[in-house]
């Protein structure tokens, strides 16, 4: 009997131990795969431990880390050959392009060109402008395009749209044109003029034209296609930068109004992005009731990506410098904050028309330099950038996060540059 309790204890002992030991393992493992502290190696997925705030937004993202993250890229610039500007006088401009598109083995593009007989004199003295002084550097504009086989090296090829005469839509200047490819035709969206820009605001609407063929002869399709919002509308006096893509089998154009401005507010000014949508081209078009429904950025620039829609977001709001992304082409959140941008942003997006649900991305595209020559000869040049947004293509290269400048870049933004002298600030004066 002594010796069956022994064996009882014993056999109580390693069972309890065993036990013991099973909770222990159990506790630890359960201590290494949910740690109390942020962890060295980083989570593929938001740990369920708190959170700070920005630790929190880091899982809000496709990827914690911005270099694994295929929306965001850096971008590289390369001259463009074949554009001529008159040996920088102001007299020649071109910007504002179009997306390139690829037709037949080359790539054509459309682009807003000034050739006028002096520089601007800019938009504060619009009232002095006249039938041959241009306002602004967009002003008594037509549209242009060239071709090219590469990208790099482009040939002009004339005009694609002309100013009508006077009093017709457009007659001061048609400009910022942008393609679309639709049941094989090809459209032209432009914004035109009726005065000088400047002298009441940028108040223009957006025409249309069509084609047959890239090279035209382009047939008038309507004006105020986007119309303008009623009195007291973020959109009343503007719809710029149209930028259309086909999505949801239906032709979805995002477009700009620059809102709390004209015609007394002009420092005051707020940027908004809208979207009107339309079963044909030439409308008519239903604006979103959530609009706008970006509330950063200047110009547009939207390309397709996976199911929805990605969106270049600069220089304008609180969310300037970013790409953002809308599975449903209408609610964008911020993917990735980007620097050294490309102004007026142009993307080659071979699927912008094709309906996909299946956006690839982008990898190149054409964008302006608004400031390439002096205050007094004012002109803009069209430019490349590359980058890697796109899911078909990996450069490291473009997923650095650190662009380092030489110190002049950084002291060209001085205080001398505003007209104020460094010792004016930080220094005690003396009573």
């Amino acid at each position: 009997m002594r010796t069956l309790l022994t064996i009882y204890k014993v056999y109580f002992g390693i069972i309890t131990s065993a036990i013991f030991l099973l909770i222990s393992c159990q506790k630890e493992k359960k201590e290494i795969l949910e740690p109390t502290v942020f962890p060295f190696t980083m989570p593929t997925e938001k740990p369920n431990i708190p959170l700070s705030s920005s630790t929190e937004r880091m899982f809000s993202y496709d990827t914690p880390r911005a270099q694994d993250n295929e929306l965001f890229s850096q971008f590289k610039y390369t001259r463009l050959k074949g554009f001529d500007y008159s040996n920088g006088d102001g007299t020649v401009s071109r910007r504002d392009p179009s997306r390139p598109i690829f037709i037949d083995g080359e790539y054509y593009v459309w682009y807003t060109k000034r050739h006028t007989q002096v520089p601007p004199i800019g938009w504060s003295h619009a009232k002095e402008a006249t039938d041959i002084i241009p306002s602004t550097d967009w002003d008594l504009a037509e549209i242009w395009y060239a071709k090219s086989k590469d990208g790099f090296t482009w040939k002009e090829q004339g005009v694609a749209i002309s100013r009508p005469e006077k009093p017709k839509s457009g007659w001061r200047s048609v400009c910022t044109p942008e393609i679309l490819i639709w049941k094989n035709k090809y459209y032209l969206y432009y914004q035109a003029f009726d005065e000088p820009s400047g002298l009441k605001g940028d108040l223009c609407p957006v025409s249309v034209s069509y084609a047959d063929t890239p090279n035209g002869p382009w047939t008038h399709g309507g004006d105020a296609v986007i119309p303008f919002g009623k009195k007291g509308d973020w959109d009343q006096q503007a719809t710029h930068d149209p930028f259309p893509i086909v999505y949801n089998g239906k032709i979805h154009v995002y477009y700009k109004s620059a809102y709390n401005k004209w015609p007394h507010k002009r420092d005051k000014y707020a940027v908004g992005q809208g979207l009107a949508i339309a079963d044909n081209p030439l409308g008519p078009y239903k604006k979103h009731p959530l609009n706008p429904v970006l509330s950063s950025g200047h110009e547009t620039t939207y390309f397709p990506f996976k199911e929805g829609i990605a969106a270049f977001v600069l220089k304008d709001g609180n969310e300037r410098e970013t790409i953002q992304y809308a599975k449903d082409g209408v609610n964008f959140e911020i993917a990735s904050s980007i620097s050294l941008t490309p102004t007026a942003a142009a993307p080659f997006t071979p699927d912008a028309f094709t309906n996909t649900k299946d956006g690839r991305g982008i990898t190149w595209g054409l964008s302006h330099f608004v400031n390439a020559g002096t205050p007094e000869k004012s002109y803009s040049i069209i430019a490349r950038f590359d980058c890697d947004l796109s899911l078909d293509y990996n450069e490291p290269t473009y997923k650095k996060t650190g662009v380092w400048h030489k110190p002049e870049v950084y002291f060209e933004q001085g205080l001398e540059s505003l007209g104020k002298h460094p010792e004016g600030r930080g220094v005690q004066k003396k009573e």
